[in-house]
């Protein structure tokens, strides 16, 4: 090949580097736990959707004559102590516990993501007083501090949800908090004020997108401290009230048949199990691909 020849041959070009996203889902499928977190989450998400349409038992329907039943071709996780269906039932609690995750974090990271981006970038006496608050409410075990919040708005599921979610929006609060003092003298802050930016424009549009890898992984983590939650206090009662299928109450009723009928409290207690272990599972490995420096941190109730 001569020189000219050599010269109009186009140099191989590097591949383009991944983006991101799939550096991050590179990492997560080499990661055995977060493989095994990912498979039990998506089976959560498939019982919910698709569970209702393959069980045809009616959760809620009692047959005396068939009570307490062990496990068999016709009631495959046997039945409870009112002759309904414990499998309809456990596959209608996983939608409700869905739910539970969604509306949880929902109240905690409005509440605390709102207030921790206010207490950075505004600061002062604005961010002692917020700062003080949470101080307040971490000062509480986060299970007592719930319990008192839901026994207040009355028993029900969703007081329970509500309940939780308002005790947990200090943890984003101090999270989103940290992210913004981090950023917000940096130069593009800077030069958005220099160009008129409103401070509502500068924390929404610069200062809120460099906490969305923090906040995503938080938010992984804490699904499965909002189900256990959750289930806690409709195991003492002040959740979820009967007939409704959501698994603390479920384990709650079945308790008493503990040693004599083991099928009543296993198997939504076994569903608790699985679920919270996928969600963690999937959350430690979705925090060392976003971040594999940060240092794992494990809250105590």
């Amino acid at each position: 090949m001569s020189v000219a020849e050599t010269a109009r041959t186009p140099s191989a070009e590097p591949p383009p580097s991944p983006t991101r996203s799939a550096r991050v889902w590179r990492h997560l499928l080499r990661n055995p736990s977060g493989v095994a977190g990912l498979v039990l989450i998506v089976g959560l998400i498939l019982v919910a959707l698709a569970g209702p349409y393959l069980v045809h038992a009616d959760p809620l329907k009692q047959a005396l004559t068939q009570r307490l039943k062990g496990p068999s071709s016709g009631h495959l996780f046997g039945t409870d102590q009112l002759g309904r269906d414990i499998l309809s039932r456990v596959v209608s609690g996983a939608r409700i516990s869905l739910q539970v995750g969604a509306l949880v974090l929902l109240v905690a990271m409005t509440i605390g993501v709102t207030l921790g981006a206010i207490a950075g970038y505004v600061g002062g006496i604005v961010d002692e007083i917020i700062m003080r608050v949470t101080d307040v409410f971490l000062a509480f075990p986060t299970l007592v501090l719930a319990m008192v919040i839901s026994a207040v708005l009355g028993k029900g599921i969703y007081n329970a949800m509500m309940a939780v979610g308002l005790v947990w929006w200090p943890w984003y609060a101090r999270l989103v908090r940290a992210q913004v003092l981090a950023v917000k003298d940096a130069d593009f802050i800077q030069a958005a004020r220099s160009l008129g930016a409103s401070p509502i424009r500068i924390i929404w549009k610069h200062l809120l997108p460099s906490t969305i890898a923090t906040i995503t992984v938080q938010a992984s983590l804490d699904v499965g401290y909002a189900i256990l939650a959750t289930a806690g206090l409709s195991f003492i009662g002040l959740g979820a009230q009967p007939p409704t299928a959501e698994w603390g109450a479920m384990v709650a009723e079945g308790r008493k048949y503990l040693t004599t009928h083991w099928w009543v409290p296993m198997f939504p207690g076994l569903a608790i199990l699985l679920s919270v272990m996928g969600i963690n599972l999937l959350g430690d490995a979705l925090r060392d691909a976003l971040d594999p420096k940060a240092p794992g941190r494990h809250r105590k109730a």
